[in-house]
């Protein structure tokens, strides 16, 4: 299963971005960042926001999960 929160969080570090950053992005709380981190699934609408602020389509994960995982 993957933690979407988890891989956010693991891209934000590779991006040197903060929470503040995203949280500012977001129009949203520090708070609701560290939320997101805990995670397990976000709605689509959200990590569609993330994934064009971080410049990476975390979509491709589950795509690829399910290929790995399908036979």
């Amino acid at each position: 299963m993957i933690h979407i929160g988890e891989q956010i969080k693991q891209k934000m570090k590779e991006r040197q971005r903060t929470v503040v950053w995203l949280a500012k992005q977001l129009s949203c709380s520090r708070t609701n960042i560290y939320k997101i981190f805990e995670k397990y699934s976000v709605d689509t609408d959200t990590l569609t926001k993330i994934s064009t602020i971080l410049e990476f389509d975390f979509f491709s994960l589950y795509s690829d999960y399910i290929k790995m995982n399908k036979d």
